[in-house]
This record gives C-alpha cells, structure tokens and sequence, in this order.
C-alpha cells in the first residue's frame, strides 16, 4: 500500500537575493517522501515549495495541508497504479503541494531514481539552454553579475529591474549591447510589476532601444484592461508571469490569454499547479499564436530536476529559466550542472539525498 510522509528544509541563499518584494536570504521548501509499503527503499521524492509573497498558498496553515495530504494517504491504503490520481486529492488551492505529489508519484512509479521523463537531457546526452539570472541589488553588484555570466558562456541574460534608478538600469543594459549584438546576447528583463500604469509604455518605449527580447509583467496583476492594452502597443514583448497565478480553469485560463493577448507566457510549475497545469496554458497559448518558456521558482535540486526534466520533454528550444540551483548553501546535491549557459544532468554524477533529508528511515 502506499504510504507518504513529508520533511521541512530550510534553504540558506549564498547571497542576499533582492527582488521587488523586498530581500530573500533563506526560504522554506518541504519535501514529499511517497513509497509502496511492500518496498520502501523505492521512494519518490517531491518539492512543495510556496515562495513567500507570491504564491496563492503562502499561507499559515500550509504545512498542516502537507501533513493533512499525507494522512489521507497513509489511510486510504492505495496500491501503487493510483498514483496518476493522487495528485487530485491536493486541494488546488494550494499548487505547489499539487507538484510536490505529483513529482513524487512520477518519480516513485520510475523506480524512485529522480528519472521523471525519458529524454537525452535526462539520460545525459544533451543540456537545455537557460537564460543567466542578474539579481537586483545595487549597480555594482549587477555589474559583476552580468560580466560573471558572460565570462561562464551565458548567451541569455535575464535581468530584474527595479530595484535602483531606472536610468542606471538602462545604462547597464547599454553596456552589454556596446559589446554584444542580440545575435550574440539575447537580453530579457523582468520587471516583476515595478511600473506604474502611467508610466508603463514609456519606459518600455526606452526599453526597446536595447534590442530585448521581452519583458517579464510590467506592470502588477490583475489590471488586465490596461495590460491589454499595453500588449497591444508596445514595442517591446510583454511575457505573462504572475498574471498566470491563481487561474486555475481551462476557461479562465482561455479568456485571460484571449483578453490580454501577450506575445510571451512564463509557466512556473509550482506557482501554477504542476505539470498538467503547465500543459494546458501551453495548449491554449499555442492555439492563440503565444510564445512560452518555462521557470523554476527558486526551488531545491529536487523540485528543479523535476522542472528541467518536464521542460526537455517538451523540447521548446528558447532558452529557459533553470538556472536557481546555484543558490543555496544547503542545496541536495545533485546530478545537475550548468556549462556554459546550458543545464545538464550529469549521469557520472549522484544525488546525495541523506545529506539533507532522514525522514527518520531515509
């Protein structure tokens, strides 16, 4: 019978990680333990992993609805062919515990190996494109970051603006356009809502002088008139990030696309409820013309094996936003290795779970 349990891990970030919802040095990520009580040294292993101040179930209760999750497991004395249909006894409310089981089954009913998708990424054979993460934080900082990643063969370079003078940011992008044509750097900023309404168009008016390939949500959510609007005007392609949180349906997520009619949507599993979630914002943008990309959010090795392994499936050859596993002290070690602006699994290469998790019989 299946049997589940859970454990709490607290990430320390190897820098102070600034964003336009204030300052991350350490953040919360639970991991799923799912098995067959027949053979409990096969596991799956899934992340719940809510980011404070964004996802719909950062909420106090949310570790009581991991323990809940597990105990209806635990009781409902499942064989193991349920675990396509477990990921629908999580209350949808709460997406990143819809993705951590989800994960967890995936891997449990391969073997228990983190071998989620069979593809050449994940049978070693080949790397998935990511695009290098400038955090915030003040010029100089941001300035070492981008020289850091082109020197590492970054050919993608995606910046969070916002955070100091708007001119200064400009100036730091003009920088890399001196020296690199987007043949050469494909540029991306995302300004995680920072812009007025008012403001919106203009700056992105100045943005397009820097030949960028998008813009992550200008403006904040759920202010979609004039968001449509702006998608109709810019110069600049917009890409849907947290606009995407919280609509769950098939028809709601058809009407936000048909309304706002980005040219870019940004899926984040764990923001958005797993991997089904994802392929149904996929189907419909693709029916609509809209171009799409993929994004961790700030998880663990686990959760970020998982994301990269669904993105290989998927075979979308942009580059991807998968480049988070760097930026933790305390990491699981893993496979995962980033060179030269690509994400690989290194099959020479061994998790190290018992480092971080017990479970009290890992």
């Amino acid at each position: 019978m299946l049997q589940a349990s859970y454990q709490k891990h607290t990430l320390q970030f190897t820098f102070e990680a600034g964003t336009s919802r204030g300052i991350l040095t350490e953040r919360d990520t639970y991991y799923i333990k799912l098995w067959d009580s027949s053979n409990p040294s096969v596991f799956g292993l899934g992340e719940c992993a809510p980011l404070r101040g964004l996802s719909i179930d950062d909420v106090p209760d949310y570790e009581l609805q991991i323990k809940k999750i597990c105990n209806i497991i635990n009781k409902k004395l499942l064989s193991i062919d349920s675990t396509n249909t477990l990921p629908q006894l999580v209350d949808e409310s709460y997406p990143s515990i819809v993705f951590g089981v989800e994960t967890a089954c995936l891997d449990l009913i391969n073997n228990g190996k983190r071998f989620l998708f069979d593809t050449p990424f994940s049978r070693g054979e080949a790397g998935i494109e990511i695009n290098g993460l400038i955090w915030m934080g003040k010029e100089e900082f941001m300035r070492e970051q981008i020289e850091t990643k082109l020197r590492a063969g970054y050919h993608c370079i995606k910046m969070k603006i916002g955070a100091i003078n708007f001119e200064k940011e400009c100036a730091l992008l003009e920088s890399i356009r001196k020296y690199y044509t987007p043949e050469q750097i494909i540029l991306r900023v995302d300004a995680n809502g920072a812009f007025t309404p008012k403001e919106a168009l203009k700056k992105l008016t100045i943005l397009s002088q820097y030949d960028l390939h998008s813009i992550e949500q200008p403006i904040k959510q759920r202010q979609t008139d004039i968001l449509a609007q702006l998608c109709a005007t810019t110069p600049l392609p917009i890409a849907l990030d947290e606009e995407l949180i919280g609509i769950t349906t098939y028809q709601e997520k058809e009407r936000l696309l048909q309304k706002i009619k980005p040219q870019y949507i940004i899926l984040k599993p764990s923001l958005l409820g797993g991997f089904r979630h994802c392929q149904e914002w996929i189907e419909l943008a693709e029916q609509q013309h809209i171009g799409w990309w993929i994004t961790s959010a700030l998880e663990s090795n686990i959760g970020l094996n998982a994301i990269a392994q669904f993105t290989a499936y998927l075979n979308n050859l942009i580059p991807q936003g998968l480049g988070t596993g760097q930026l933790y002290h305390n990491n699981i070690s893993s496979p995962l290795e980033i060179r030269n602006g690509f994400l690989y699994y290194n099959n020479q290469q061994s998790w190290h779970i018992e480092d971080i998790l017990s479970f009290g019989d890992l």
